[in-house]
């Protein structure tokens, strides 16, 4: 086990590269089980979930390759397996990723279902309702989810809620499908646009991604890709926060910030100076905040990724704000670690009343999430005193170096083993 160790209270300073997207480059590299050909994809950071998705690709039967931010894939065996078992699934529910392609590929996927995590249930009804309308037969038995299809047929698919997972999977299944497929209430992520863009290089018929109807057009063969993924918004907006929580300036070098407009929206309008370039932005300190009103909802609107992270800031804000989120149901339990820390925080159904004080001082919190996670690290940089963030393994799922990348800047962090 593994705890990081902040001594708080300074201002961060200076300029990092922002990592590639993980919420990309998971369904792009389970687009690799569409092909027989090699697939190289770049800019694919190091993370516990990268690491999950490669192993589960090496058990359905591919070769794959790692070297510094880039990974390889290409045939292995001669047949995939048909299976995702739940010892992998269970790590990461982004595994689910595999039935669209396997689907597609094989006519048949079985695929541990995956349990609920800290933030909420997540139900995969969605993806299933998709595929039973591209005339799949879905059978539940023993923990596991199997959907069969002699041969998927193009649909017309409206989803009861634009989730980014379904979208993906609908995807990656329908590509291959016979005839046209559309998926109405899509999500409009730019992950979804990056997973268009490669399968597209792969010979894929597809437009719209990015927008709430999306067209598919089947064809018979997909070959590989080369493709760079796109920088990560999260990891961006939360180094945005952290500099604004620290009365910091810092500079984000490869990324977007066309991700993530409602954010700078919102950190312009509490007061923080916001430079945005072809692919940096920075973030300056210049005058005390003010308190600004967060809801969270489906891109492009505030992400509930970045939610945790915005009550961090919020809580050192003079003055009264709320958040309320709208995505999951269970979102708010680092609200009791941000509380020991110093934050004033009530829960109000689906809102937190946030009042902001003057310092927090540090003190052992402990990580329920990976959001949750990057919400404690920023709140610890801030406060006085020694803050000790223990269950860290949810931060290696989503935040590449983090320690590195924090010490640049000039915090005093480190990890510990213990």
């Amino acid at each position: 086990m593994d705890k990081i160790i902040i001594h708080g209270g300074r201002k961060l300073n200076g300029t990092i590269r922002i990592s590639g997207s993980k919420n990309a480059a998971l369904p792009i590299l389970a687009a690799s089980l569409l092909t027989d050909e090699v697939c190289e994809a770049d800019n694919v950071p190091d993370l516990a979930d990268i690491g999950t998705t490669v192993a589960l690709l090496e058990f359905i039967g591919k070769k794959v390759e790692r070297r510094p931010n880039k990974v390889i894939i290409s045939p292995d065996k001669q047949r995939l397996s048909d299976t995702a078992p739940y010892d992998l699934v269970r790590k990461m529910r982004a595994s689910v990723l595999v039935m669209g392609p396997l689907l597609a590929r094989l006519g048949h996927v079985k695929v541990s279902l995956p349990g609920g995590c800290a933030i909420g249930a997540r139900p995969i009804d969605i993806h299933l309702d998709g595929f039973s309308k591209m005339g799949a037969e879905i059978e539940l038995s023993g923990g596991y989810v199997e959907v069969k299809a002699k041969e998927l047929s193009g649909a017309r698919i409206v989803f009861r809620y634009p989730s980014v997972g379904a979208t993906e999977n609908l995807l990656l299944a329908s590509v291959l499908a016979k005839g046209p497929t559309i998926i109405e209430n899509a999500a409009r992520e730019p992950e979804i646009i990056d997973l268009a863009d490669v399968l597209n290089k792969m010979g894929a018929k597809i437009t719209g991604a990015g927008q709430s109807t999306i067209h598919i057009h089947g064809v018979d063969k997909l070959g590989g890709f080369k493709h760079e993924v796109i920088p990560d918004r999260i990891e961006t907006a939360t180094y945005l926060i952290a500099a604004a929580v620290t009365k910091g300036s810092v500079k984000l070098l490869h990324t977007n910030s066309s991700f993530i407009k409602a954010i700078v929206r919102k950190l312009v309008s509490a007061g923080l100076k916001i430079t945005e370039g072809p692919d940096y932005i920075s973030a300056k300190w210049t005058k005390n905040l003010k308190p600004q009103n967060i809801r969270t909802a489906v891109y492009p609107d505030f992400p509930t990724d970045v939610q945790a992270q915005w009550m961090a800031l919020m809580a050192l804000v003079p003055g009264s704000s709320y958040i309320e989120e709208t995505v999951f149901e269970n979102r708010f339990l680092h609200v009791g670690e941000l509380q020991r820390l110093g934050a004033d925080l009530r829960i109000r159904g689906s809102r937190v009343i946030i009042n902001g004080v003057k310092r927090l001082s540090g003190a052992p919190i402990m990580v329920s999430d990976l959001r949750a996670g990057a919400a404690l690290i920023i709140a610890g940089l801030a406060a006085g005193g020694k803050t000790e963030v223990l269950r860290v393994y949810h931060l290696d799922r989503g935040y590449e170096k983090l320690e590195q990348k924090l010490r640049k800047l000039g915090a005093r962090v480190r990890r510990i083993s213990y």
